[in-house]
Parts: structure tokens; sequence; C-alpha cells
């Protein structure tokens, strides 16, 4: 009985650690030092490793938009990104960076992107 106890909580911390370092969706919820403006152009950069990091992005709308998606030893699904309103698809290389260009968007304008099997999501959110 108690060697049982002894592997049901060894178990259980043995899960719980695995949760904490490998769970959720990767990236964090909000970003807006992701973005600069160089040259009248506005850069978003995103990171793609296990999901999208920042998952939301605050942008300005109006001016010509670049869309740095940047990879580091990716080889998860992330790395098959589609946005859906550009008819964009392609699968990203595992190291390096994608330049997804966007004309000037209209205020209120959300951009949407995924990973080709949905698990993994952002948005660019135009103001």
């Amino acid at each position: 009985m108690k060697k049982t106890a002894i592997i049901i909580v060894g178990l259980a911390v043995l899960i719980g650690a695995g949760i904490i370092l490998f769970g959720g969706q990767g990236g964090s919820a909000n970003g807006k030092a992701n973005v600069t403006i160089v040259d009248g152009e506005q850069v978003i950069e995103i990171d793609v490793k296990g999901g999208y990091s920042p998952r939301v992005t605050e942008a300005q709308a109006g001016i010509p938009t670049i869309i740095k998606m940047r990879t580091s030893g990716t080889f998860d699904c992330s790395a098959s990104v589609v946005i859906p309103d550009l008819k964009y698809r392609k699968l990203l290389p595992s190291n390096g960076e994608t330049i997804v260009e966007l004309p000037p968007q209209e205020p209120g304008f959300v951009l949407r992107g995924l990973c080709s099997m949905g698990m993994y999501n952002f948005e660019i959110r135009f103001s």
C-alpha cells in the first residue's frame, strides 16, 4: 500500500512538471513591443516555435506592414502557417526569417493566422 502511494505521488509530480514545462499554447498573450516603424513601414516580429509569440499584436492601421516570422529550431505544426485573409499558406524553414508584406489596413481589421492543424493561432489588430 505504501509503495503504491509513493508511485502515485511520483507520477503526479512528473505529470505536473510536464504540464508546467510543455503545456499551454506557447507565446505571450499581448504584444506591442514587437512592433516598430522603420522608414514608413510597420514591422511586426512574431516568434514561431510551439505556437506564435506574441499571440495578439496591436498594430497601427493605414501604413504598409511587414510581418517578420522568426523560427529557431521549429519542427512543430506552427511552422506550417496559414493566413486565410491573405490566401497565404507556407511551410516556414526550421531556422530563419520569413517576410509577409501587407498593404495598409483599415482601422478595426483583425488579421488572423494559424498553424495548418489549427492548434496554434495569432492575430494582429489594426487600430
